[in-house]
């Protein structure tokens, strides 16, 4: 299969490779800036061109064509490309609903979505990552079924309203947890203390709420949990020169003791 990108960010950057690694050819990189485009295009395995945008002419030939640019930058992408007629174009997006497409009526529009965070300089193991693949119609689905299989052993289709809400979780149990993360790691070296100490804390956390039954909320622990008051306020105090983050302490804890009071259940 001939690969078109559009982008040359993280995901384009982890997934061109892979791509090219599974036995597909990228015809072409295109880019907000050629530099861009061409430091992703010399590190396949095979030449492609590489390509500024916006497009002067249409795009080089392709079976497919990735749209792996920000979420905002799509509709831009499509209105600004004269795309030949009947060309297959799947953005990589979780929020972004296949609904897009209807501003682009020549081309046939589909969703290849990897649920994983991308970073520079970190490997990603492409058999164990989800795919999911949405589609217009069933010759791009196909093609994008074919394509997801060739990189991953999960691959599943997914409408638009369901990929949402997996990408809100997604947020939650990766961005946010993050955040928290970065959160203990600044604390943490105000008192002169080396965030490592917090990794067996955190793989354990981690594996209990994933192999917990019922789920997270089931195995929760802390002061929180405990309604254990002497030392929330305690936390909340020292927290005083972190006001923004002495909030979200007192809001977590609160959403806790709420979630332990009242278990959600499927919406």
């Amino acid at each position: 299969m001939r690969v078109g990108f559009f982008g040359a960010g993280r995901v384009a950057a982890a997934l061109a490779p892979a791509v090219a690694a599974a036995g597909h050819s990228v015809a072409f990189v295109a880019s907000r800036t050629r530099p861009g485009a061409a430091a992703l295009a010399m590190q396949l395995p095979q030449p492609c061109s590489f390509l500024a945008l916006p497009l002067a002419q249409p795009p080089p030939p392709a079976d497919l064509y990735l749209l792996a640019v920000p979420d905002a930058a799509v509709p831009e992408v499509l209105a600004s490309v004269a795309w030949p007629v009947g060309a297959r174009v799947a953005h990589v997006a979780g929020a972004l609903p296949l609904a897009v497409f209807g501003a682009a009526p020549l081309v046939r529009g589909g969703v290849l979505y990897p649920l994983q965070t991308f970073s520079p300089g970190r490997a990603i193991a492409w058999p164990t990552v989800p795919l999911f693949v949405e589609a217009a119609d069933a010759a791009t689905e196909a093609a994008l079924l074919a394509l997801a299989r060739s990189l991953s052993q999960r691959v599943q289709l997914l409408d638009s309203a369901q990929r949402l809400r997996l990408h809100l979780g997604a947020v939650f149990a990766s961005n946010f947890t993050n955040h928290a993360l970065g959160i203990a790691h600044a604390l943490l070296a105000e008192a002169g203390l080396d965030f490592g100490l917090l990794a067996p804390l955190v793989r354990e956390t981690m594996d209990k709420a994933l192999a917990a039954p019922t789920g997270p909320f089931a195995v929760q622990t802390g002061p929180a949990a405990r309604h254990d008051a002497p030392t929330l306020a305690a936390h909340a105090a020292a927290l005083a020169n972190h006001p923004a983050w002495q909030t979200l302490y007192t809001q977590l804890s609160q959403s806790i003791q709420a979630a332990a009071a009242h278990p959600p259940g499927p919406a």
